[in-house]
């Protein structure tokens, strides 16, 4: 969800809106081995046969803010990141002026901005705007996502959360032998009582050009729901009246 300078590109294409040291996570099994013994019956056979269902899919709330970190593996830096959303706009910032990395991605009034101000090597710092881009379009694609499975992140609280997988794929072609390009790539776990509570996301393709392995992590340590601070950088563009 990183969508940052010369990553409007995978943006464009349907941005996916990244612990560096990867948390080890336990597998919980989507479908237990079957009882010994007597066989259940009635209602209790019938649940059994179902199995659990499939949890609802991720979704950004309008409303919330939460704290963190921002962690590219590959270049050894991990910065302070925060995450904040108000009345369906919302603002990612990592790092700061004090850190090897800064940048801010917003969707704001409709359109969707990239600011980098620090990162390793690079020297375009302008602000881009994507008209056309908004939570809603943000959270049809995460309707999309596929689900791994029920895990636990063995972290300070442990956090038990629900795996998804998303992506945007081009071109987009039946199945069969056809030459296809991974644009962008999302693994994100969110709450298992809550899929509006984003607790980590892994973030892997074109949006994250600027890393040489092509994926970051962010690892949320709060979220909470409520109106957070967007604010649009004096350098951006302001949306169109």
């Amino acid at each position: 969800m990183n969508w940052t300078g010369s990553r409007r590109a995978a943006a464009a294409s349907g941005a996916l809106a990244g612990l560096i040291v990867v948390v080890p996570v336990t597998l919980e099994p989507a479908h237990a081995s079957p009882p010994t013994g007597p066989r259940p019956s009635g209602d209790a056979t019938a649940a059994q046969q179902t199995g659990p269902r499939t949890p609802r899919p991720p979704q950004l709330p309008r409303d919330f803010h939460g704290t963190g970190t921002w962690i590219v593996r590959d270049l050894g830096i991990t910065v302070p990141f925060t995450w904040a959303g108000r009345d369906g706009d919302s603002q990612m910032v990592a790092g700061g002026p004090q850190y090897p990395i800064w940048f801010t991605n917003l969707i704001y009034k409709n359109s969707l901005y990239t600011l980098t101000y620090k990162w390793p090597g690079l020297n375009d710092h302008q602000c881009s705007r994507i008209p056309g881009f908004d939570l809603d379009l943000l959270n049809r694609k995460l309707r999309t996502a596929r689900f791994v499975g029920r895990e636990i992140l063995q972290r300070r609280p442990q956090r038990h959360v629900n795996h998804w997988r998303v992506g945007v794929v081009a071109p987009q072609l039946p199945p069969g032998k056809y030459l296809r390009f991974p644009l962008a790539l999302g693994d994100i776990y969110v709450d298992q009582q809550d899929p509006t509570t984003f607790w980590q996301v892994l973030q892997f393709g074109l949006q994250n050009l600027y890393d040489p392995e092509l994926d970051e992590w962010l690892v949320m340590s709060t979220f909470e729901h409520g109106p957070g601070r967007v604010t649009l950088p004096r350098r951006c563009p302001p949306p169109a009246p």
